[in-house]
């Protein structure tokens, strides 16, 4: 069997359904974390006070129904102090944001539990392996009362979430994709028998490591609106490092509550990661990985510069919601690049 063939082999007949299921949900989260970055960008994520899991699951339909949800937004800070004099008009623009956002995330549970069930009692997934698909509608659920955790703390004294809470729901959601997407993998590609990958692989999850942290830092970037500030690059402020950076007291809060720091350390990791990409493609050039771990290296070569050249614009042009939208679907994307090369740089018997 020549190489290419054994790394293109299909997955088994019995797993097709249960590999739709897995990238139907890896979808599904990519296009939620999507909706949550624009209900971030427009400020809309405190505009539904409660949380009510089945009730919730349709909105106002009564000009009444409307007016209670309307006065429930008009007791917490946000309103008093950024939208005092709303119309009703306008608050139902921001409503309709964080109501899509909260019923994806209810057909995200759905989709999640159902199929599962569906197929353990068809054999489909062992019972020895039941945990770790079942795994995924836990990891679902926590994520929903971790976002309502989320939005808590911005319905008194604060004006907005915290960034510590917004980034660890950012995190959660990569987390459980990363997740799902690995799981997909795993039953489309079982390896190549006798590929050494050497240090590619520890290279490849170091890569990985760094994509995950410049996304990460991207949250407490959207969490204290930064990118409204220092709107230059490579320059901030006309330096390389700008006055500031250690405003803060103690010196290691700096990074999570300093817009300076935290616009520091976002770009200057984005620019390292650019820099590893490119590393790791020429290390890997001319070797003869599996098509496997070949296509998503590429790939991950094509969209660090792309997530680049979003990053950048976005901060030039001040954030608009457009562009802010596709450079966050960017970095879930480069995000998946790096984790299915780390996944396809790997032994048969791994």
């Amino acid at each position: 069997m020549t190489l290419t063939a054994a790394i293109a082999q299909p997955a088994r007949r019995s797993d097709r359904p249960v590999v739709a299921w897995l990238i139907v949900t890896a979808a599904m989260i990519l296009l939620m974390v999507v909706i949550g970055g624009i209900t971030r960008l427009t400020e809309s994520g405190l505009s539904i006070t409660e949380w009510q899991p089945v009730s919730g699951t349709l909105p106002p339909l009564s000009d009444a129904a409307w007016a209670a949800a309307f006065d429930s937004y008009k007791q917490i800070p946000q309103y008093a102090e950024l939208h005092a004099g709303m119309s009703l008009d306008e608050f139902k623009s921001i409503f309709f944001w964080e109501y899509v956002h909260r019923l994806w995330g209810r057909l995200i549970g759905l989709v999640a539990i159902l199929p599962p069930l569906v197929f353990l009692a068809q054999g489909r997934i062992r019972r020895d392996q039941a945990l770790r698909y079942l795994a995924v509608p836990v990891l679902v659920g926590l994520q929903g009362v971790l976002g309502w955790y989320m939005v808590k703390s911005g319905l008194s004294v604060r004006t907005s979430v915290s960034q510590y809470r917004l980034t660890a729901h950012l995190a959660l959601a990569v987390a459980i994709y990363g997740y799902v997407i690995w799981l997909a993998a795993g039953l489309l590609d079982r390896g190549v028998k006798g590929f050494e990958p050497g240090l590619l692989r520890p290279a490849a999850r170091a890569v990985l490591g760094l994509a995950t942290l410049t996304l990460l830092a991207g949250g407490f970037m959207a969490g204290l609106h930064a990118g409204l500030t220092y709107n230059s690059f490579p320059l901030m402020d006309g330096k390389l490092v700008p006055d500031g950076y250690f405003l803060l007291q103690p010196w290691w809060l700096n990074p999570f509550e300093n817009i300076t720091a935290v616009s520091f350390d976002h770009r200057w990791l984005a620019i390292s990661t650019l820099c590893a990409v490119i590393l790791l493609w020429l290390a890997a050039r001319g070797r003869p990985l599996p098509r496997a771990a070949r296509l998503p290296l590429d790939l991950m070569l094509a969209m660090v510069f792309i997530q680049v050249v979003l990053g950048i614009s976005t901060l030039l042009l001040v954030v608009p919601i457009p562009l802010a939208a596709a450079h966050q679907t960017g970095a879930i994307l480069l995000f998946t690049c790096a984790l299915l090369t780390v996944h396809g740089l790997r032994r048969a018997d791994r």
